[in-house]
């Protein structure tokens, strides 16, 4: 027993920051940011929290799924950008929504929505829940350093979400962890001791570009051919890849790299709302899953990495 998913919900701000506005930000220009990055605009917060954005999320997930929030056997948040270090974005979720069941968080960075679909499946798999809300949430434009054109110009904000019942859609998964952060890394800010002297980085996201690039591209083809092997499939056989919308040029070497899959099944949301670090999978497929695209029994396959540093995909079947 592993799970199917029921369905799907993304919520994204209302405020839209153009690559243009970021011109006069900082010294940047609409072609460099899109010739490097592939974004040309992203959402950001002005009053919502990431609170309010996973909540929508669910809500709209719920919905589609069918399911009250009151079947909800566990929520299990994933996020490195909650309001609050305690509660967390489940548990804040969990009473919004007013669902009564247990709930925690994860913090796997980016690939955090996959991490969190696997440790669903393990409690399907213990035969301990009938439904499970997955909701990823992230305010990364309060993450940013507004001054860096390497990266304020690259993140937005986001939350999409899923409702997991049981059944036999999780077919395979593949996880990495490669432990550091001299490549990627979001000092914290814990500076109220007055014994503590050691030195810290400013609390923004610190990135190596190059070196990230390099680690996206190999893990996003590794864990990939992993899964499809895994789950016995071919490329002819898979409907959509979602992956991870970090940086376009990172998918479209992976496109390169994985001739066996046609190009065009890697589905790209980026140029409109940019990296929203571990919401960027559930946002996409639940685009994808509203517009018509999957039927029952198509293959989906989800592909993510970033910070950790960390890397994961699955292959799930859709309905």
């Amino acid at each position: 027993m592993s799970f199917q998913i029921l369905g799907t919900g993304s919520f994204l701000p209302r405020r839209v920051v153009t690559n243009e506005d970021l011109s006069h930000m900082v010294d940047t220009t609409d072609q460099w940011i899109t010739q490097r990055v592939g974004v040309k605009e992203r959402r950001v917060c002005t009053a919502e929290t990431a609170l309010d954005l996973g909540a929508e999320a669910s809500k709209r997930a719920l919905e589609n799924a069918g399911v009250d929030a009151a079947q909800l056997d566990l929520i299990i948040g994933a996020t490195i950008s909650a309001d609050t270090i305690s509660p967390g974005l489940g548990g804040m979720v969990q009473n919004r929504l007013g669902a009564s069941c247990p709930a925690f968080d994860m913090n796997v960075a980016c690939p955090g929505f996959l991490f969190a679909l696997d440790v669903a499946a393990g409690f399907f798999a213990r035969g301990t829940v009938k439904k499970v809300l997955v909701v990823s949430a992230e305010r990364m434009s309060g993450l940013i350093d507004w001054t860096d054109r390497g990266t304020c110009c690259i993140f937005g904000d986001g939350a999409g979400a899923a409702v997991l019942g049981e059944g036999d859609g999780y077919l395979a998964s593949e996880l990495h962890t490669q432990g550091g952060d001299g490549i990627i890394a979001i000092p914290t800010a814990w500076d109220n001791s007055p014994f503590y002297t050691h030195e810290r980085a400013k609390s923004c996201v610190h990135m190596k570009g190059q070196d990230t690039y390099k680690f996206a591209v190999t893990s996003m083809v590794r864990d990939i051919r992993s899964v499809m092997e895994k789950a016995g499939i071919s490329g002819e056989e898979i409907k959509a890849v979602i992956p991870h919308q970090a940086n376009l040029r990172i998918i479209n070497e992976a496109r390169r790299r994985l001739p066996e899959i046609s190009p065009e099944k890697f589905l790209v949301n980026i140029e409109r709302v940019g990296n929203t670090s571990s919401a960027s999978e559930p946002i996409l497929l639940d685009e994808a899953a509203r517009s018509g695209m999957f039927q029952p029994g198509d293959h989906i396959v989800l592909s993510a990495f970033g910070g950790g540093l960390s890397s994961a995909a699955c292959v799930v079947r859709w309905g």
